[in-house]
């Protein structure tokens, strides 16, 4: 019997394959390939610290089995933006929504998941929307504030 296969699938853009266990998660494929950006926290999914995006959808990468991942479009943190700050990133920044910076790159993918969706959100579509994601600096107000001016530079770019 194998206990281990190869996934075939699209990173940050760029296809790859990974010999993979049949019980890894997605974390840890990201993780072992340098990506360090998804972290496994509370490993229930409750944190939202883990989160990618596949094939668009945000996931708790601590829950996700590596194995779903074949054939799919799986988007971290580190997706590079030829060098530049996507509005999100730019709006994290300004208004100073994260302090230990730990469950940033789970709020930053719920966001843009939230903006491509909902171009502008009101407060309450926000709170719902990234109640998944959990900061223990309590940077909430701040959140709030950061995804409230990147759908608005959004807006304004297009």
């Amino acid at each position: 019997m194998t206990t281990t296969r190869t996934i075939h699938f699209t990173l940050n853009g760029e296809p790859v394959s990974a010999q993979i266990g049949t019980h890894q998660n997605l974390v840890e494929v990201l993780q072992a390939r340098g990506l360090t950006g998804a972290r496994e926290s509370c490993a229930q999914g409750l944190c939202g610290c883990c989160t990618v995006l596949v094939n668009g959808m945000a996931v708790s990468a601590c829950l996700y089995l590596a194995a779903f991942a074949d054939g799919a479009e799986v988007r971290t943190i580190e997706q590079s933006n030829n060098g530049e700050l996507d509005a999100v990133q730019e709006a994290f920044i300004e208004c100073g929504a994260f302090q230990c910076g730990y469950c940033t790159p789970g709020f930053i993918l719920m966001t843009r998941q939230l903006l491509d969706a909902h171009s502008d959100p009101s407060e309450d579509d926000i709170r719902h929307y990234l109640s998944g994601n959990l900061c223990r600096c309590a940077a909430y107000p701040e959140i709030i504030k950061a995804v409230k001016l990147a759908a608005q530079k959004r807006q304004d770019k297009s």
